[in-house]
């Protein structure tokens, strides 16, 4: 045996004896396509414990195991690692689904597979390599990855980054675009522009290029019909089948325009609404009562310009005559949410008063909470009951002779002051008050109801002036007419 060929036993048995525990598999296979020794680990992943069980050769390796790419295609005999080595070709992470010839169906393990020629000194091929690593949970973790993709019912297409061609596209993404999946696969990012009218379009293309995130972004996505869709798009590097890929993931916003848009039309009609009606309106915020707008009627009946009004609160532009009836109308709002035939007087910014009956309502403008104020003039109303009241008093000095059914029809004028709000009732009355109240209502003169309570009748007409002092009224008929509105003292026949 020659110094030459004792070198090359040498050196292989060296060879074995340090990748004989390497976790990767390794074959070495001689240059006439013989195999030579495997390894415990290339074994293994093979589901055998002897090297004859691999085959003598490529041509009985073949005979035994079924290599098939992941894409399913069987590899042609030429294909296989072992011939491809032989012939003299080096390659890197060939992935192949391995399975024993007798039952293809059932894949034994996939294999990442790749070659080294080690030569002699002379630079000729001495042995050469299969590096075997096994991939199962790979690509059980890519299969899982993919059968995700596949159902994820966000919209997302995958293209390769080696040549921006989408690979990839989900049921998601056809269905927001309307396309087809041939319409998609092997077109380009260009052709199908994912990042169209996008915000930072020019990073966008950077950060492809550079196969790097591309962080959330709103862009136009052109659809099959020829129409555009409004998206936020994302894109995340990722590997696919050995290629680098970038995901894009998208989020209609289609929907959320609509919806914006009829919320802007609704706005519109309510601010062309408020503006025109011939009713003076105020609009203002719940928190803290600030006036938000006030409509051409209430400006002209108060002669306020909008700019003494816009951004100050109600009271404190004071133009409701009353502070406290102004602090109990936002505390009932705040409590109801809504108030209708509010009785009050407004002052003009000329000082002159307004008699109007508010009704108000609580809206959301821009998803916050604010008061819808809405005020009738009723300031000739209110004069001709004045006058009527007035006349009326002038004969009342001694209603003693007064018929009840008068009286009760006299309960039916509108009280001038009163307002129709929560607060002051018939409880805040003492039981001596509520006496005189009630003998009031059944048209009693003071000194009647001094006799009939047996009091004398200087304090009968104090106690007269303290209830119309507690009710805020200034009159026999208005004391009426406040109970009968809410119902108190009303005669049975």
């Amino acid at each position: 045996m020659s110094q030459d060929v004792l070198a090359t036993e040498t050196n292989r048995r060296q060879l074995q004896q340090i990748i004989a525990g390497l976790s990767e598999g390794v074959i070495l296979i001689e240059v006439d396509q013989s195999i030579l020794w495997a390894n415990d680990a290339a074994l293994a992943m093979h589901g055998v414990s002897q090297l004859s069980e691999l085959g003598a050769n490529a041509e009985q390796y073949q005979e035994r195991f079924n290599l098939r790419y992941r894409n399913n295609h069987p590899l042609s005999a030429d294909q296989y690692p072992i011939v491809r080595v032989a012939n003299g070709e080096t390659f890197d992470d060939v992935v192949v689904e391995m399975s024993v010839q007798a039952d293809e169906q059932t894949p034994l393990c996939v294999l990442r597979i790749s070659s080294m020629i080690l030569t002699n000194r002379a630079g000729d091929p001495e042995s050469l390599v299969l590096i075997i690593s096994n991939a199962t949970d790979w690509a059980s973790a890519e299969q899982r990855f993919e059968k995700a993709f596949s159902a994820n019912p966000a919209p997302a297409v995958i293209c390769r980054l080696s040549d921006l061609r989408y690979v990839k596209v989900n049921q998601g993404f056809l269905e927001m675009t309307g396309y087809s999946r041939e319409q998609v696969i092997g077109r380009s990012v260009y052709e199908l522009d994912v990042l169209e009218n996008a915000e930072r379009r020019d990073l966008a293309i950077q950060r492809l290029g550079e196969g790097a995130t591309i962080a959330q972004m709103q862009a136009e996505i052109r659809l099959a019909d020829g129409g555009s869709k409004l998206v936020i798009v994302a894109g995340q590097p990722l590997d696919i089948h050995e290629d680098n890929c970038m995901l894009f993931s998208f989020m209609d916003l289609e929907p959320r325009r609509k919806i914006e848009i009829a919320l802007r039309q609704s706005e519109e009609r309510f601010a062309k609404a408020f503006r025109l009606t011939p009713v003076p309106t105020l609009l203002c915020s719940a928190d803290n009562q600030q006036l938000m707008d006030a409509n051409e009627a209430f400006l002209n009946i108060t002669g306020y310009a909008a700019e003494e009004l816009l951004g100050h609160s109600v009271q404190s532009v004071g133009f409701i005559e009353d502070g406290v009836l102004c602090e109990r109308l936002f505390v009932a709002l705040e409590k109801t949410g809504r108030l209708e035939g509010l009785d009050l007087r407004l002052r003009q910014k000329n000082g002159e008063p307004i008699d109007c009956v508010l009704s108000a309502d609580t809206v959301l403008i821009q998803d916050a909470p604010c008061y819808l104020l809405v005020l009738t003039n009723i300031t000739e109303r209110k004069r001709s009951e004045l006058e009527l009241v007035t006349a009326i008093e002038a004969v009342m000095q001694d209603a003693s002779w007064f018929s009840q059914k008068l009286i009760e029809k006299l309960a039916t004028v509108k009280s001038v002051s009163a307002p129709n709000l929560p607060g002051f009732s018939l409880a805040d009355l003492t039981p001596r008050e509520r006496d005189v109240l009630g003998l009031i209502c059944e048209g009693l003169a003071d000194k009647e109801i001094a006799a009939r309570l047996e009091l004398a009748l200087n304090t009968v007409r104090n106690h007269v002036a303290t209830v119309y002092s507690k009710l805020d009224v200034h009159s026999r008929s208005e004391a009426i007419v406040w109970a009968r509105e809410r119902g108190l003292f009303v005669t049975r026949r």
